[in-house]
């Protein structure tokens, strides 16, 4: 999918931008920006090219103002609208946790610059984002207790390893909205910045990651971080540390990079994510690690 309806994709010097763009609604959320997003990250994730990927919203007023849920804009986001008796039913999915889901495969870095409002799913689909930062003007609200629902988009799970559980409990209880310097003080964000300064601080993150990384390692990186944070014992994370140790250190990346280290030059490392990753990647998969 490239022509995108409700956000825009930017690519340039090893980065994307994906905007959310539904200015005149704040840019509220619906199924169909979900499927955007979900295209947009296969459309990424394949591009060699592409090292990190910020995402940001139109506008000087919203990053998302949650979901849309006027029926002829949006309506049932969080599911297909049917009557269902089996919960195990595919219809009954959150369309949230759809999303979230698809951000946490990605083999790109992610980074939010988030510039205004993010509630209800604008600000848990931040959660499966590596690193976030904020506008001065952000605000956040998990306010699904106030809707009578529950937190979506997987943000149980993602909530709690981020902020931990205190934080991330008092958030949902009371549903309320909080700022940016709140929002850093808890552990949701790396920091805040000036409006007109926000995406230049993002970019100037992806620009290092992009400029001094092996897409290979930074790839592994962030599969083993996210993924054996949840493991039972360490041992776990040894058997996946040793195998990739053992493959990296034969390949061509880190043949560049200590090349280049001794040559006091930037690297250039030739592995591509689309065709060398580790022969066991991904583990979770094969299970090839047990």
């Amino acid at each position: 999918m490239t022509d995108y309806t409700q956000i825009t994709v930017e690519k340039s010097g090893g980065i994307a931008t994906i905007t959310l763009n539904r200015p005149e609604k704040m840019n509220a959320y619906t199924r169909t920006m979900g499927a955007e997003i979900i295209a947009a990250m296969d459309d990424l994730d394949a591009d060699d090219a592409v090292r990190a990927v910020i995402f940001t919203g139109s506008g000087e007023r919203a990053f998302c103002a949650g979901a849309d849920l006027t029926p002829e804009d949006g309506g049932q986001v969080f599911a297909s609208g049917d009557e269902v008796e089996d919960l195990s039913d595919p219809r009954v999915r959150d369309g949230g946790g759809l999303l979230t889901l698809r951000l946490f495969e990605s083999k790109k870095p992610l980074i939010s610059a988030c510039n205004g409002v993010a509630v209800g799913v604008g600000a848990t689909m931040q959660l499966a984002m590596d690193v976030r930062l904020a506008s001065s003007t952000a605000r956040y609200g998990f306010v699904f207790a106030r809707r009578g629902i529950v937190p979506e988009a997987a943000s149980s799970w993602f909530l709690p390893r981020i902020v931990g559980i205190s934080q991330a409990l008092e958030w949902c209880y009371t549903g309320r909205i909080f700022d940016a310097e709140e929002a850093r003080a808890g552990g949701l964000v790396r920091s805040v910045h000036a409006p007109d300064d926000l995406l230049i601080a993002a970019r100037t993150l992806a620009t290092e990651i992009a400029d001094n990384t092996s897409a290979i390692s930074v790839a592994m990186t962030r599969a083993m971080m996210w993924r054996l944070m949840s493991a039972d014992h360490p041992m776990e994370a040894h058997k996946i540390d040793s195998r990739a140790i053992y493959r990296l250190s034969r390949g061509a990346d880190a043949q560049e990079g200590i090349a280049s280290f001794l040559d006091k030059r930037r690297p250039m490392y030739p592995g591509k994510v689309s065709a060398d990753m580790p022969d066991f990647y991904p583990w979770w998969d094969e299970r090839t690690y047990e």
